[in-house]
């Protein structure tokens, strides 16, 4: 009989949805039956459905609130109906409620897409990192998106079947081009062909938009002719403040489904995110060819190589829009830097994050989950 999957994500957007739409498109494929439940927001159900999975609405808020028993109760609805041989639980909303629910009685594979101790501070952060020490007994697998990750949760005595896989992405949709092609994109953009630093991502506290627009006028003040495209859409209860008058050479592109094109126009990519896992945004350019500014958070010192003596970029401290001027000043006036730097990350994003070996090793991870050897955790 072929596996029957059940993946259950709160998040509808952004990486999380992108992971979710692509293990199930290829699961489909491989003949799984396939049931995603999210709620009905963003497309993401009729995309699903698209694959040719099965979607069922489950309505969950994205804190934790009174609302979460209903939700709980709903999920409990769904998990009967579908009966699967492995849930995977996206991000910490669904490892709240699917854990609680499920409680170890089906393999559950748990992805965090970043730890939400991490997203939050004082009694809630130890809230949160005792409800995934205590939840760590109801997980066949956890799955961490980056060695950084991983040593997240193992510091603050989470104890589980851990499991690293880096995220991935289409290195045939994100691939290198040449100055012709950054001039074309950059025409069709409607961009001037100066100087163009982009960053790309949810408008959003974790994202970091607001320290890169405090560092602006200082990459201005040394490269006045550079521009700024923000490409993104914001969303309520993300808690990011942009300025009442936007700063000059500043594009607020908004969401967008051409991110190729902007990647491919820009002269450097710039991530100045207060936290990840590991960001999809960053590995995308990398494969685009372009250099990366990014904040030393999560997963990005294994993505860049900061290790090694050839890397894809360069990271600086969060919440230091100085460190991270300084870096994108001194990209965008050294081209053969931004080059060199652009042409290890394509290097790096095809040997370590092509998204279809990420796929084969994904069918090994749940595989196993639905058949796990003993790993010592305890269970009720």
């Amino acid at each position: 009989m072929s596996p029957a999957v059940l993946h259950v994500s709160q998040t509808t957007c952004a990486g999380v949805a992108r992971c979710v739409l692509d293990l199930a498109g290829h699961q489909v494929q491989q003949g799984w039956e396939v049931t995603v439940a999210t709620p009905e927001t963003d497309g993401l159900a009729g995309s699903v459905r698209a694959l040719g999975g099965a979607h069922h609405v489950w309505a969950a808020t994205r804190s934790p609130m009174p609302s979460s028993v209903g939700e709980a109760a709903s999920l409990a609805r769904i998990v009967t109906r579908v009966n699967p041989d492995v849930v995977h639980l996206h991000s910490s909303k669904a490892g709240l409620i699917g854990r609680l629910v499920i409680r170890g009685r089906i393999p559950t594979l748990f992805q965090p897409h970043g730890w939400s101790f991490l997203a939050v501070s004082g009694m809630r952060s130890n809230a949160a990192k005792a409800w995934e020490r205590f939840a760590a007994r109801w997980t066949t697998t956890l799955l961490c998106v980056s060695e950084a990750e991983s040593r997240e949760g193992k510091a603050v005595g989470i104890e589980a079947r851990f499991e690293v896989l880096a995220n991935a992405v289409d290195v045939d949709r994100f691939h290198p081009s040449d100055d012709r092609a950054r001039a074309e994109a950059q025409r069709r953009l409607g961009l001037n062909g100066g100087p163009l630093v982009v960053c790309v991502g949810r408008l959003a506290y974790q994202k970091g938009q607001d320290i890169l627009l405090a560092g602006w006028a200082r990459i201005r003040e040394q490269v006045p002719t550079a521009q700024l495209a923000i490409v993104g859409d914001a969303r309520p209860g993300d808690g990011l403040q942009l300025p009442e008058v936007i700063p000059m050479g500043v594009i607020i592109a908004g969401a967008r489904t051409d991110i190729p094109d902007w990647l491919t126009a820009a002269d450097v990519v710039v991530l100045p995110s207060r936290w990840e896992g590991m960001s999809y945004v960053m590995l995308e350019a990398m494969a685009s060819g372009r250099s990366v500014v990014a904040t030393d958070v999560g997963g990005a010192r294994e993505a860049v190589g900061a290790e090694d003596d050839r890397t894809a970029g360069v990271l600086v401290p969060p919440e230091d829009p100085d460190a991270l001027a300084a870096a994108t000043v001194a990209r965008l006036l050294d081209r053969d830097l931004a080059g060199r730097e652009g042409a290890e990350g394509v290097a790096r994003a095809r040997a370590r994050h092509d998204r279809r070996r990420w796929l084969s090793s994904m069918d090994d991870i749940t595989t196993a989950t639905m058949n796990p050897v003993p790993s010592g955790v305890l269970r009720p």
